[in-house]
């Protein structure tokens, strides 16, 4: 797991990072409220999306003070902003997925908050490298230039791998606040036990499912695949927020309408909305006579509403998209 700390040095910032370093200039004389209880002791706590506030949530109880960063706006189309580092002045720890999700976005945030004793933690170095799984997963992160990563970073989406971000959650904590070592273990334990009943619950639901190849929208479930034994055979957008081409759109349909090994669950993700081509792909299946073609909503758990962010938030979501994809497999 990869931990840096920022100190003094003669680091270049980004564009981004400069306009968040005017901002934080005035800081000063702002009079938005402080994101940091001042009745509160222990670590203060960032962490990059929602799926990891939940982890860090659980896990920290009251013994440390949590803020989520993302929320709306989903790591691949995060652009950071001056509240972002301004929430990043009075923190201790950074935590972050990493394996390339956010890209260099947090260490250009880390820099420009000014904050000299911060410590950003890459998550995703505590992910075994003989288990990380390949991935196709384009990002336009706002610069106008497309990132393919060969790891694919959506761990999360997996109980067994997020039981593993939550081990080095608390081994982090531990480390920042030994006083409490005990607390964070106990709590990290307990968490654990419900990610298991939540991967228990969810093999139970797709035991006896024959029906097992998906489409998925975009190249995010390979490791919610793996850990419940479902068959991905073909992703509809490659970079997430942009339809296929026609020969994509057109590839996607022979392979999904094969006589021999029909395909008709296909994913869609509630933050695009309507996918057009998800739409045709499933009009042109009927067509074929494949039979009882479906779209499933699955949330790749991206993003979320602030007043939804609640600790259960990832267990609940993630439980709506196994049942969700259950209901549809026969």
């Amino acid at each position: 797991m990869a931990i840096r700390s920022y100190r003094r040095g003669n680091a270049i910032v980004l564009t981004i990072a400069l306009v968040a370093l005017s901002a934080l200039s005035m800081a000063g004389c702002s009079s938005r409220e402080d994101a940091w209880p001042k009745d509160r002791a222990g670590p203060k706590v960032v962490v990059s999306f929602a799926p990891l506030y939940c982890f860090a949530v659980n896990v920290a109880g009251d013994d440390a003070v949590v803020r989520n960063m993302m929320t709306s706006s989903g790591p691949h189309h995060f652009n950071p902003t001056d509240r972002d580092a301004r929430l990043l002045q009075r923190a201790d720890l950074f935590l972050i997925n990493g394996l390339g999700l956010e890209l260099d976005k947090p260490a250009t945030l880390a820099r420009s908050s000014g904050n000299k004793k911060l410590t950003l933690v890459d998550l995703g170095e505590s992910i075994p490298a003989d288990m990380r799984l390949e991935g196709s997963c384009h990002h336009d992160h706002g610069d106008g230039v497309k990132h393919e990563g060969s790891t694919d970073p959506h761990v999360w989406l997996s109980p067994d791998y997020a039981i593993l971000q939550v081990n080095a959650i608390r081994d982090v904590l531990k480390a920042a606040d030994e006083k409490h070592a005990s607390g964070y273990d106990q709590r990290a334990q307990a968490y654990i036990l419900k990610l298991e009943k939540l991967k228990a619950e969810g093999s139970m639901l797709f035991n006896g499912k024959s029906d097992r190849n998906i489409v998925t929208f975009h190249d995010s479930m390979t490791y919610f695949a793996k850990t419940f034994g479902i068959n991905i055979v073909g992703v509809v957008q490659k970079n997430p927020g942009t339809e296929p081409n026609k020969q994509q759109l057109s590839d996607l349909i022979a392979l999904c309408a094969d006589e021999k090994h029909p395909v008709r669950v296909v994913t869609v993700e509630p933050q695009y909305g309507t996918s057009n081509s998800a739409s045709v792909l499933i009009q042109e299946l009927r067509n074929r006579k494949v039979p009882d073609p479906a779209l499933v909503e699955f949330d790749p758990l991206e993003t979320v509403t602030p007043e939804a962010l609640t600790p259960e938030w990832y267990e609940t979501r993630l439980r709506a998209n196994i049942e969700a994809l259950a209901r549809a497999m026969k």
